[in-house]
Formats: C-alpha cells, sequence, structure tokens
C-alpha cells in the first residue's frame, strides 16, 4: 500500500498579498485555474499502487481543501484528513501520520510525504522517481528527494550525496543555506542536490527511527495519537493539549540528519518549491521585452517586469524589473532585488493588528463565502454566497443588527420569535440584535445575498453560536 501524505499550510508570507494566514500558498491559483494543493493532489493520487490520500492541515483549512478536491471529481484513491489545531514543524505532523498510516495499513505502509506547495510540471519523470524510492523505503530506507542543482542557489539547503546503489546515493549529511562561494562549488563538485523537502519510507521505519533519535518526541506523539484518535475515521483532529507538549522541530533535525539508513533519490525532473515572487514569475513566458503578466496588462518602455492583476487593468510606463501584485484590498510593488523581503511588510502589519495579513476581502468559510463590499462608521455591506444544502450557524450578535436582500436563490431563515420561514428572490428580511439567527440554502443553486449590518460594533467576533454544523460552536 502507498499513501500520499500532503503538507498542507504555512502562512506564505514572501507571497503576500495573494497568500495569507487564511488563504495560505497551497490555496494559490495558478494560470491553469488549478491550486497548488490541487496538484499536490493529483501527482501524489495518481502514483502507481496509492490506495490512500492523507492530508495533514490545520483545521482551519479543513472545509475548504475538501472543497478543492471535491472540485477535481477526483473519486479515487480514498481521502483521509489528520487535522492540527495549530502549526508544529513537520517532524510532528509526519510523526502522527505515520502512527496513522500504521494504524490503517501496518508497518510496511509507504508513505510518500509531499508539501503543498510545490509544482511539478514532468509528472511521468516524478512517477517514475517515486517507484525508484518506494523500492529503496520497502528495504528499510528513509529516502528523501534530492533535485539536481541547475544554478548554485543560495536560498535552499542542499544533500551531502555518497555512493551509488542502483538508482539511489548514500547520503553523507544534509547541509544548511550556504554563501554564493559555497553553492557554486557544491554545483562544480556534483556530489550535492537541492533538499526538496519530500520523503519516502514505511510508516514502522519511520516510526522507529522516531523511537531511536528523538524518544521524547515519540512518546508525547504517541500519547497524543492515542488521545486523538477517532475510531477508524477518515478525519482525524488532533487533541489540542496534548499537541501542544510536541516539539517544533523538523523532520530533517528529528530524524533525517541522525539516522544511519537515509538514502536520496537524484531527481532531474522540473521542481519548484514557489518561495517568492520571483520564483511564481518564472512560471509565466515573457514578451519581448522580458516581462512577464498575468491579468490585463499594459507595458511601455517597461523591461524586466512582473505584473499579477486580479481584477483592474494594470499600466506599467517606464519601469524595469518592478514585481507588481495587485489584489481587491492590497497592493504589493517591489523591486525584484527585494522580493525575499515582503515578509517584513507582513510581520509590519502584523504588528500594526492589520487584517490585510490574514484574511482577503473574498473570505470562505465552511458554507461559502463572504466578500466585504464597503465599509465605514457603523456600517459594513457584504455579499454572502452561500452553497445548496449548506447553513450558517445558529447565532447572535450583541452590537449589530443586519439587513438580508436574497438577489438569487432562495433563503430559509430563522429570526428569533418569529420562528422559521422562506425569503424569496429581490425579498428581505431584518436581524434586530440579540435576536437568534440562522441562515440556510434550501436549494440546489447557490444562495446570493447582500448584508447590511449595522451597529456599534461589527467585527467578526461579534458571533455567539449555539448550534453549528461545522463543528465551531
Amino acid at each position: 500500500m502507498l499513501v500520499p501524505v500532503i503538507l498542507s499550510g504555512g502562512a506564505g508570507t514572501r507571497l503576500w498579498p495573494v497568500s495569507r494566514e487564511g488563504h495560505p500558498k497551497p490555496f494559490m491559483r495558478l494560470a491553469d485555474g488549478q491550486s497548488l494543493l490541487q496538484k499536490t493532489f493529483l501527482r501524489g493520487a495518481r502514483q502507481e499502487g496509492a490506495g490512500e490520500v492523507l492530508t495533514i492541515t490545520n483545521r482551519d483549512y479543513y472545509f475548504r481543501s475538501k472543497d478543492e478536491y471535491a472540485a477535481l471529481r477526483q473519486r479515487e484513491p480514498r481521502q483521509s484528513f489528520l487535522l492540527e489545531p495549530f502549526g508544529r514543524n513537520t517532524a510532528p505532523a509526519i510523526l502522527l501520520g505515520a502512527f496513522k498510516v500504521r494504524e490503517a495499513y501496518g508497518d510496511d505502509a509507504v508513505m510518500l510525504v509531499l508539501p503543498a506547495d510545490h509544482l511539478i510540471a514532468d509528472t511521468a519523470g516524478f512517477a517514475r522517481h517515486v517507484q525508484h524510492a518506494v523500492a529503496a523505503a520497502r528495504q528499510g530506507k528513509l529516502v528523501t528527494f534530492g533535485i539536481v542543482p541547475t544554478a548554485p542557489e543560495t536560498g535552499f539547503g542542499y544533500i551531502a550525496c555518497g555512493a551509488a546503489d542502483g538508482h539511489i546515493r548514500q547520503v553523507r549529511g544534509f547541509v544548511e543555506k550556504p554563501s554564493l562561494e559555497v553553492a557554486q562549488g557544491y554545483l562544480a563538485s556534483g556530489d550535492y542536490l537541492w533538499n526538496s523537502g519530500m520523503f519516502c519510507f514505511t510508516a514502522g521505519a519511520a516510526l522507529a527511527a522516531f523511537r531511536e533519535h528523538c524518544p521524547a518526541l515519540f512518546a508525547a506523539g504517541e500519547a497524543c495519537w492515542a488521545a486523538s484518535r477517532g475510531e477508524g475515521s477518515a478525519t482525524t483532529e488532533i487533541d489540542t493539549d496534548s499537541f501542544a507538549g510536541l516539539e517544533d522541530i523538523s523532520i530533517d533535525y528529528a530524524i533525517m540528519e541522525k539516522a544511519a539508513n537515509v538514502a536520496v533519490v537524484p531527481a532531474s525532473f522540473d521542481w519548484s518549491d514557489i518561495g517568492s515572487w520571483n520564483a511564481m514569475s518564472q512560471l509565466v513566458e515573457p514578451d519581448e521585452n522580458n516581462n512577464r503578466a498575468i491579468g490585463e496588462t499594459i507595458t511601455f518602455a517597461s523591461h524586466g517586469c512582473y505584473i499579477h492583476g486580479d481584477d483592474r487593468l494594470i499600466a506599467a510606463l517606464g519601469v524595469d524589473d518592478l514585481i507588481v501584485v495587485d489584489t481587491p484590498d492590497a497592493l504589493l510593488i517591489s523591486h525584484k532585488d527585494h522580493t525575499q523581503d515582503v515578509k517584513k511588510v507582513v510581520q509590519k502589519l502584523k504588528t500594526m493588528g492589520h487584517d490585510s495579513y490574514r484574511l482577503h476581502r473574498t473570505v470562505s468559510r465552511p458554507w461559502g463565502t463572504y466578500t466585504v463590499l464597503e465599509e465605514g462608521d457603523r456600517y459594513k455591506i457584504k455579499r454572502i454566497e452561500v452553497k445548496p444544502g449548506a447553513s450558517l450557524s445558529l447565532q447572535m450578535h450583541h452590537h449589530r443588527s443586519e439587513h438580508w436582500i436574497v438577489v438569487s436563490g432562495m433563503a430559509r431563515v430563522t429570526n428569533g420569535e418569529k420562528g422559521e420561514f422562506l425569503v424569496h428572490t429581490n425579498e428581505s428580511t431584518y436581524i434586530p440584535a440579540g435576536h437568534k439567527h440562522r441562515l440556510e440554502n434550501p436549494g440546489v443553486i447557490d444562495l446570493v445575498m447582500i448584508e447590511v449590518q449595522s451597529g456599534e460594533y461589527l467585527g467578526e467576533d461579534d458571533i455567539v453560536r449555539f448550534a453549528d454544523n461545522y463543528g465551531r460552536s
């Protein structure tokens, strides 16, 4: 049994303003309309022998991830989820994933660990290398994938390779991001590979390595798994209290740098971790002036720019080597040499308490989406879209009243003592502050409505939930 294990999460701060805490890099869509998460799922699901795809992600991303997979209409293989209450690095995630895989399929089940934010176009080449890795994993190896370097890259860690054994090589060690001079030496030697962060091993071998090299983490993870198990359910929520006690450490530091049975598959397929806007720009074909653009763009006397538009025209005149990324509520302008510093903008926004580090103007929820159209003193206007059969929680607000106008579809509304009633297209209703209320879509098409909030406080935290279909009560 082969189980692709997708690690999905992270704030993606270097790809702000598209990637945000509430909409991280795996959900970013590329030019073909698919997200990085969807591409990773398909890459794992299509491997020979894959019987289940396990996604390890944050609880907040669970419903969004399910929607992403559902849009692919990929019925096989089976989907399962392991939901973290908060981020805890790769070692705890993989450790708990190994417990889940072993419980379902035994020690010999092979785990193919894939970060959700990588991009690989050569899927056939990737599949060939996976088979080499699986064969080595079944011999008890802890296998990592090393990318044959094409340049003296200083932004990646490296793997020092030893003797070759068929399609794999022994690992002499792992090295941190080098200086340019050191990276040039690595490239010239031919014995160093980029560390991709992808792995392959059996559940039993991974657990044995954790037990030997990180006994405290193994014991804490075992206790956490015992407290988290969902009676064989496809979806397991990790116990919050015990998870907090797990060491925040990467899989490299925890076991890969310590174990003697580590091997590497030298991989020649194309690979990108899309770690910056410079890397993202390389996915777009350049024009005759080496400008690259997504969206409606006009350029004059400009060279070497990357322009990423959303819903409005962008014109660039007489500028060189700029990165321009426009979203409905935030605009990034950076020189190409400073794209690694975008995370400093996010840190500043977080310090300021500015919501744009965390949320887009359009926010996904388990039941659909809402978009803030306008906001001012004592009022906020939203466009709300509810999926067929979905419903918001039964809730109440202390400080705001709401007017609901149905634009399309039909709403089933619960409103205080008025009870339950239907609101049709072009009809409206009023929800006073302090009233228990609920919005549902009983139809088979999306319900679209405009909500006008008014009151002294309009924050999203002014919600008291009494009942909820998504476990948020």
